[in-house]
């Protein structure tokens, strides 16, 4: 890249909202800045102001243009942004930036009027669909017999909105197939979300002797979290196993009341949402790694998980089987098999240090295939319209797909180094967002005390006044 670009990525949810499409354009837009761009997200408000502001997300400061918003009634944390002369606010926002390209990252609402505005003044447009029809059509309110209906008209407006893209792009190969097959949209390609590895590492080995088994993600009904509390209530020969499950949802109170049905309230802890600092270390103390969900496009959560080295279990449904090598660094089960679930699960409470050693240093391994400094590099490129017809990440390479068994000691030794690498990189780079938080907060007393000082000559300054008039 010869020069910084400028970009705007247009979300219907981001940060603080915790998904897979808000997290993925969080990491996207905070390796941009880190590569010297200068990165606008058009985004719905998480309360009830809009307007500009500069945010900082992922480490980095980026300015959001929050467009004003409601929550969805049917939904705990989704929000509905307004449409009414959403175009217009998005084409003066585009006329201000220039950019080099849009960026959607769905087809609902920002990126449909964000693509109309795009259109109207010449600007390139990228999307990337993180959106299944399948997620959304619980919360329509709309009766059960019509769902099937409901998700072929989604999937054709899809179709519709992607078809006038420059480019467009979704996390992993089965995701692009499924995007092709249902929306009619051809050249999909494919691109993994990313993760800075460095981030979740740790010299920490893989325990069970007092073990947990890890959630993170939205507690909504297709993520199937009840399956894992079911199996781990099945368990009973590890009575030590607790759950903590990482998020929040629809269906938390509901999962609670199903955890005291189990007899296991005891050992599962419902975290809800918690910072990025403290995701390294929830995810380091934990023995698994669980994702029973359906309806997954990636998940980076699960890569994430094997970041920190963790084995993981997912279930053998859309994008998880490209993330859980069975047998490699975890196992699958059939989705919604909560025997098989509890089977899996004891494999892996019952395996010996050698085996753990084994599956931890796997899910290490695979992971490199993921690296975000590919991804931002590719995105760059098609931000240019440049290398369309062949970017790809290092996991759609024939050999990542290729059974491991135990790694080579030439392969374990890289690993090891690279571990090492990454750990000295963590450690810098936390004492880098410490120092900037120090000084964040010295400038905030800083800007206090000149208020404080400026309010107190104000009250002078008018008492003398008052004193003047009353002479």
């Amino acid at each position: 890249m010869t020069k910084p670009l400028r970009v705007v990525l247009a979300c219907d949810t981001f940060a603080p909202d915790i998904n897979g499409a808000a997290r993925f354009a969080e990491r996207l837009a905070g390796g941009l800045v880190r590569n010297g761009n200068e990165v606008h997200i058009i985004a719905p408000a998480f309360d009830s102001s809009e307007g500009p502001r500069i945010e900082e997300h992922d480490g980095v400061n980026m300015i959001v243009h929050r467009l004003r918003s409601h929550r969805v009634p049917q939904h705990k944390t989704l929000r509905w942004p307004e449409p009414w002369g959403m175009t217009r606010k998005i084409g003066r926002i585009l006329d201000d930036v220039d950019p080099v390209a849009l960026h959607i990252q769905s087809h609902l609402m920002v990126g449909r009027f964000a693509n109309i505005a795009a259109k109207r003044l010449g600007v390139r447009v990228l999307a990337t669909n993180h959106i299944m029809p399948e997620n959304l059509i619980r919360y329509s309110l709309l009766p059960k017999f019509m769902h099937n209906w409901a998700m072929k008209v989604v999937w054709a407006d899809a179709g519709r909105i992607l078809r006038k893209m420059d480019a467009v792009t979704t996390p992993t190969k089965r995701a692009a197939e499924l995007l092709e097959k249902a929306a009619g949209v051809s050249g999909v390609l494919a691109i993994s979300c990313g993760i800075d590895a460095s981030r979740f590492a740790n010299d920490s080995p893989v325990q069970n002797a007092e073990p947990v088994a890890l959630f993170l993600g939205r507690l909504d009904d297709e993520k199937r979290v009840d399956v894992l509390l079911k199996a781990v209530a099945k368990l009973t020969q590890h009575p030590k196993l607790r759950v903590e499950l990482v998020g929040d949802g629809g269906e938390r109170e509901r999962l609670k009341k199903l955890a005291i049905s189990l007899g296991i309230a005891d050992r599962v802890r419902f975290l809800g949402h918690v910072k990025d600092e403290e995701l390294p270390g929830i995810y380091e103390r934990s023995t698994v790694f669980v994702m029973p969900s359906i309806a997954e496009l990636q998940s980076i959560a699960t890569m994430e998980a094997m970041a920190s080295g963790r084995p993981v279990i997912g279930a053998d449904a859309m994008a998880l089987p490209h993330l859980v090598h069975d047998g490699d660094n975890g196992y699958l089960f059939p989705p919604g098999d909560v025997d098989a679930l509890a089977e899996r699960l004891n494999r892996i409470l019952t395996a010996d240090r050698t085996e753990l050693n084994r599956l931890s240093e796997n899910s290490l391994h695979l992971i490199q295939a993921h690296d975000i400094t590919r991804t931002v590099k590719i995105f760059e490129d098609l931000y240019l319209g440049i290398g369309e017809t062949t970017p790809t990440t290092d996991d759609n390479k024939p050999s990542y797909m290729a059974p491991i068994g135990r790694l080579s000691e030439s392969v374990r030794s890289k690993l090891v180094e690279w571990r090492a690498d990454a750990l000295a990189l963590r450690g810098r780079a936390e004492a880098f967002r410490q120092e900037a938080r120090e000084r964040l907060v010295e400038m905030r007393q800083e800007v206090r005390g000149q208020l404080t000082d400026l309010r107190s000559e104000i009250q002078r300054q008018a008492k003398k006044l008052r004193r003047r008039t009353e002479d």
